[in-house]
C-alpha cells in the first residue's frame, strides 16, 4: 500500500476506504495487487476523520469505497475497476 496512491497503469490516483474484516475490501485490494496498482488504503474502522470523509463522498457507510482519479466505485465492481484503471483483468 503506497503512500503515493499512484497506479502503475497510467499514474492514476487510487484510494480505498476499507475495514480489515471486509471481504469485498480484501478482494478489491487483491485485484489491485494482481494488476500492480499502487493505492492508498484508509482503514475507516479506526480512522474516524477518514470514515466521515468517505460518508461525505459516497453518501453511505458501506465499504469498500474506491476513488480512482476522483471517480467513485462502491463495492467490489471488477468491470468498473478494469474500465477506470485500463487493466486487463
Amino acid at each position: 500500500m503506497s503512500a503515493q496512491g499512484r497506479s502503475a497503469s497510467g499514474g492514476k490516483k487510487v484510494e480505498i476506504y476499507s475495514t480489515p474484516s471486509c471481504v469485498y475490501c480484501n478482494a478489491t485490494k487483491e485485484f489491485f495487487k494482481q494488476n500492480n496498482v499502487e493505492y492508498t488504503d484508509y482503514n475507516v474502522a479506526s480512522d474516524l476523520p477518514r470514515r466521515q470523509e468517505m460518508i461525505e463522498k459516497s453518501g453511505q457507510m458501506g465499504v469498500p469505497v474506491t476513488l480512482i482519479d476522483g471517480e467513485l466505485v462502491v463495492g467490489f465492481d471488477r468491470p468498473r475497476l478494469v474500465e477506470l484503471l485500463g487493466v486487463q483483468s
